[in-house]
């Protein structure tokens, strides 16, 4: 996949000026009218200061100019200002809501970590949520020099000569400076990406690196990006800095130029003396673009921060269909189905309401399988139809009504236990919740916590065996024609695993459910067998008939301990 370029950046920042209400129009109406103000005032300055005599009737009928002007530049200021945080808080607030939703319907295909995708969202939003205002006040930042150049000639176009002499030097400084700043940015954001997804990994596995005694090292790790972030920010300074000297020498030499062309103009009588000293502010007007920097700093820190959710939001999201439903008994048929560079033209049809346990050695595709069932993945190549129909039809309500998965490490949402279960397309009647924890076989210890399911998830710790309870307990919620359940029941105890198998078999008989199997005893019995190995099915039928092959009988070799009995012979024909 080709990523965006700097367009997509841009577009994506029009997008957030056009859903920032009428606070950009306010922005550049204020920063006109302290623009304006700005070149005004010199040439208000000169009328003054030509009165005559100075405290005479003129002279006084000059200074209320001045007075408007300056009340006219405070007050576009603070106009400026509350328009710039209404404006930016809205088109960032846009931008976050596009990223989440678009985040969370892209799913598992997403494939940037998690602390980079919150780095974007969080910190790059807001970087980008400054264009509306940056754009408009950068673009109005260039009115002072050519209005002081307009003025200036309206005084003499000699001074105006001297000083354009230098203005296209200015415009390509500053264009330089606005690809290298965009540049930078664009790297420091993604430096700062790359931490953060490191650190969200080291706390979501915090245990594990406890438990490793190896805390240091991988504080070692999550830092090691730390020295590239500080060159990206001495690059940025560097950039700033150069431009900012060069700017102030420019100014400089335009103001010694200025003064020195006015003065020749003052003595040959051609000026005045107010004229003079507003010659002096408008050259410092017309060089100093130190405002212009400013904004085009900012300008530039939001189109990297934009490039990089634009990166995010070009990730394909699945699309879905309008259609429903279609009548039938829970029917999955995988034709020439290729996917992750794992499974390979697979052709495999799932028959509606029966138990189907899906096993294979590590790394054969079950996982993968069991996700293109819901279309949590989708397939390179081929199509997955639910009773007939390709899955991209439905409608994204439909298929999650009708297939329901349980994982092997489930995330809990809600705010309480009971809302934990609850989770998903719709909320079940209470009844159904507390049948649903008692198939499950967590009705038991979800009483006993303080307040029973309306416990606060915070104040519910659980074990990895009564997590996976509660993952079942949500899934059988809302269980509809098909039931997924990956490797769901790996953390629990032979006899509750028992218990919960017995109810997935039994209780929804009439629902086709599709089980990642590990265990011998789960595979006998199901009502059929689909044995994956390295993509493709080697094998599908009875337990008892493909345990005749020994290579079956090795996808089980590690767990055939777990299988009633004893030994693999006990396992395979007396499960």
């Amino acid at each position: 996949m080709t990523l965006p370029t700097s367009a997509g950046a841009d577009r994506l920042l029009l997008g957030a000026a056009r859903r920032s209400g009428g606070w950009t129009g306010l922005v550049a109406a204020a920063a006109l009218a302290d623009a304006a103000a700005a070149v005004l005032l010199p040439l208000a300055l000169a009328r003054m200061i030509d009165a005559v005599p100075p405290g005479g009737p003129s002279a006084a009928a000059a200074l209320w100019p001045c007075a408007a002007l300056v009340v006219v530049a405070a007050a576009a200021e603070v106009l400026s200002e509350l328009a710039t945080g209404c404006g930016a808080a809205r088109a960032t607030a846009w931008l976050r809501h596009a990223l989440v939703r678009h985040v969370l319907a892209a799913g598992p295909a997403l494939r940037i970590p998690p602390g980079d995708v919150a780095g974007r969202t969080v910190g790059g939003a807001a970087e980008a949520g400054t264009a509306p205002s940056a754009a408009p006040e950068a673009a109005v930042a260039l009115v002072p020099p050519l209005g002081a150049l307009a003025v200036l000639s309206f005084i003499d176009w000699r001074l105006a000569a001297a000083i354009a002499v230098a203005l296209p030097a200015i415009v390509l400084l500053l264009r330089v400076f606005v690809r290298d700043i965009t540049a930078s940015a664009h790297r420091y954001l993604t430096v700062q990406g790359t931490i953060a997804g490191r650190l969200a990994e080291a706390l979501a596995g915090a245990r594990t690196i406890a438990a490793a005694g190896t805390a240091d090292r991988e504080a070692d790790r999550v830092l090691a990006p730390l020295p590239g972030l500080r060159a990206e920010g001495h690059a940025m300074w560097r950039v700033q800095g150069a431009v900012a000297a060069r700017g102030l020498l420019t100014l400089l030499l335009l103001q010694v130029a200025a003064v020195g062309a006015a003065g020749a103009e003052l003595m040959a009588g051609r000026i005045t003396a107010g004229e003079l000293v507003a010659t002096v502010q408008y050259a410092g007007l017309a060089a100093g673009f130190g405002p212009v920097l400013t904004h085009v700093l900012r300008l530039g820190r939001a189109r990297a921060g934009a490039r990089r959710a634009a990166e995010v939001l070009a990730r394909p999201a699945p699309s879905h269909g309008d259609a429903g439903a279609p009548p039938g008994t829970g029917r999955l048929d995988f034709r020439a189905v290729s996917a992750g560079g794992v499974l390979r033209g697979l052709d495999l049809t799932v028959p509606g309401g029966l138990a189907v346990a899906v096993v294979g050695r590590s790394g054969s595709g079950k996982s993968l399988l069991a996700a293109l069932a819901g279309r949590l993945a989708d397939p390179d190549e081929g199509e997955v139809l639910l009773d007939g129909t390709p899955l991209p039809r439905l409608s994204r309500d439909a298929l999650r009504r009708q297939i329901g998965y349980a994982f092997a490490r489930p995330f809990l949402f809600g705010d309480t236990v009971g809302d934990a279960i609850a989770f998903g397309p719709c909320r079940p009647p209470e009844s159904w919740l507390r049948e649903s924890a008692r198939t499950a076989r967590a009705d038991d210890f979800v009483r006993r916590l303080p307040r029973g399911y309306a416990t606060p998830l915070a104040d519910a710790p659980m074990s990895g065996g009564e997590l996976q309870r509660m993952g079942l307990a949500r899934a059988f919620a809302h269980a509809g024609r098909v039931l997924v359940l990956d490797d769901a029941t790996s953390s629990l105890d032979t006899v509750t695993e028992l218990q919960i198998t017995d109810a997935v078999l039994d209780r929804f008989g009439d629902r086709t459910r599709l089980i990642i199997a590990h265990r011998a005893g789960t595979a006998a019995r199901a009502d059929l067998v689909v044995w994956l190995d390295e993509g493709r099915v080697r094998g599908r039928g009875s337990h008892r008939d493909l345990w005749r092959d020994p290579g079956y009988r090795a996808v089980f070799a590690a767990a055939a301990d777990d299988v009633p009995g004893g030994g693999p012979g006990a396992g395979g024909e007396g499960a």
